[in-house]
């Protein structure tokens, strides 16, 4: 015989006043610490009620109400495997930091549900220790770029490296630069794109600029402007998930092949793109050990290169 299930733990707290006319996600997300996205699926699974009756992700709350709630399980730990990743090259190396070149493809590091390799097991699996601080899978990451996103990356090797870089990213004095070869011509070529950004409110994967998204800032500057597309030295002031893609859709130039965003499919054909292009090109800091200031450049990957070529010879 099976072993009996876990008693299903329900929890119940009455709804802030503050929360006032919010959506039942939202205020699931906000009220029990889920993922607003986790907070969606336990409310199409019908695990929410709102004064006794079953409630949808959409309905909206009021102050004093009673949000009822059946638990998930607790998550499965996710393991980090030391597994070689093919085209990470480390680009510098000390007893404080290492700066790798991150292929596409590859994600920063695990996640429930990603299969595929991350920086950090690759960088066990080439026998580097990094720092213990931060979360158990997220060891050593101080910040991220998208799985879709190749470039430059640093990870700290000492909790001394891992405050210092923490701070620096979070304080926003980090010189991050991505290139990006964006459908048409910015208007004007150079600017900044100021506008918040949070969960798209239809599709759970992405993001979009909402009125009640985080703070987004990016700084874009022409760098070549071809027929079919510009490309861009982009700095971001902040460093939200898909910010340089939201922002650039937003503005009605979207990264060439980033199909999730609204790119043309028959440009990204042509140019046999299957990712945005889109690559951290540049990283500065401060280095953690003695406060002077560090900076490593990367060259377009292949696919992005041949891409640019063609967009290139297209123009002539």
């Amino acid at each position: 015989m099976p072993p009996p299930a876990a008693p299903l733990e329900v929890r119940t707290l009455p709804v802030p006043d503050g929360l006032e006319g919010e959506r039942v996600d939202a205020a699931l997300a906000r009220m029990f610490g889920f993922s607003r996205t986790k907070a969606a699926e336990l409310a199409a699974d019908g695990k929410v009620r709102v004064d006794g009756s079953e409630a949808g992700k959409s309905d909206r709350v009021h102050g004093g109400a009673w949000l009822e709630v059946e638990m998930p399980p607790p998550p499965t730990p996710v393991r980090i495997v030391a597994e070689p990743v093919e085209g990470m090259e480390v680009v510098h190396d000390d007893d404080d930091i290492v700066v790798i070149d991150k292929p596409v493809g590859v994600a920063a590091h695990p996640s429930p549900g990603w299969t595929g390799t991350t920086v950090i097991g690759g960088l066990a699996a080439a026998g580097f220790r990094v720092s213990t601080s931060g979360a158990a899978e997220r060891q050593g990451i101080v910040h991220r770029l998208d799985v879709g996103t190749s470039g430059l990356m640093v990870v700290a090797k000492s909790e001394r490296a891992y405050t210092l870089l923490k701070q620096q990213f979070r304080e926003r004095t980090v010189d991050k630069r991505y290139h990006a070869l964006v459908q048409g011509h910015p208007d004007p070529l150079s600017g900044t794109i100021d506008a918040p950004i949070g969960r798209h409110p239809a599709h759970d994967y992405k993001w979009a600029v909402t009125a009640d998204g985080k703070p987004s800032v990016t700084h874009y500057d022409l760098v070549e402007a071809c027929r079919a597309a510009s490309l861009l030295d982009i700095k971001l002031e902040t460093g939200r998930t898909h910010q340089i893609r939201v922002h650039m859709a937003a503005h009605r130039h979207p990264c060439v092949g980033d199909m999730t965003y609204g790119a043309d499919p028959t440009l990204a054909k042509r140019l046999k793109l299957t990712r945005q292009w889109l690559h951290a090109v540049r990283l500065g800091f401060e280095h953690p050990a003695d406060g002077r200031w560090v900076e490593f450049v990367s060259t377009y990957p292949d696919d992005l290169q041949s891409a640019l070529d063609t967009v290139r010879a297209e123009s002539a």
